[in-house]
């Protein structure tokens, strides 16, 4: 089935949870997760879960699970810890669940990012993929990174990855 095909049948609304990862974010001065809630909404879409958490590879994991065994939300959008800090342990936690890829979209969000910062790009450990029928997305903390990967690449596909996901089942 061609690409637009897919699109044209891919258009029901998604229930969304959205993770801020970081050791000094609060709810109160979360602005990356404000942008991803924002978006989301503005596209037709729903959030039901949203949550500040510490970057700790165990409480990121624990709460991914948590969400995917619910079954409640369709795609989880994490926001920071995706760098090489010591302290940046969203990378290691996600792709340890992960049971497909997407490499696709790590590839084009440092692509997009580049033509923006520059070098800087390849710092970025941006990673989505598929853990117990739920999308995952892990995108850096930095409000500007948020809107690129919510604008160019997230939004535009919620409801098509979701769909893919579920057509065959």
């Amino acid at each position: 089935m061609p690409y637009t095909d897919h699109i044209e049948q891919a258009k029901d609304p998604v229930t969304c949870a959205v993770l801020t990862i970081s050791d000094t974010r609060t709810e109160a001065d979360d602005k990356s997760g404000k942008i991803i809630k924002e978006l989301v909404e503005a596209a037709g879409h729903s959030i039901a879960f949203y949550r500040v958490v510490k970057d700790e590879a165990d409480q990121i994991r624990a709460l991914i699970k948590q969400i995917a065994e619910k079954g409640e939300c369709h795609v989880i959008l994490t926001n920071g810890g995706t760098g090489i800090a010591a302290r940046d342990t969203t990378y290691e936690a996600v792709t340890s669940l992960l049971d497909k890829r997407l490499d696709g979209f790590g590839e084009v969000f440092r692509f997009l990012s580049w033509e923006d910062i520059g070098s800087g790009a390849m710092l970025s450990r941006a990673v989505a993929g598929v853990y117990k029928d739920t999308m995952i997305f892990c995108m850096p903390g930095s409000s500007g990174a948020v809107q690129l990967a919510m604008e160019k690449l997230i939004v535009p596909e919620l409801s098509h990855l979701v769909w893919e996901i579920w057509r065959q089942k």
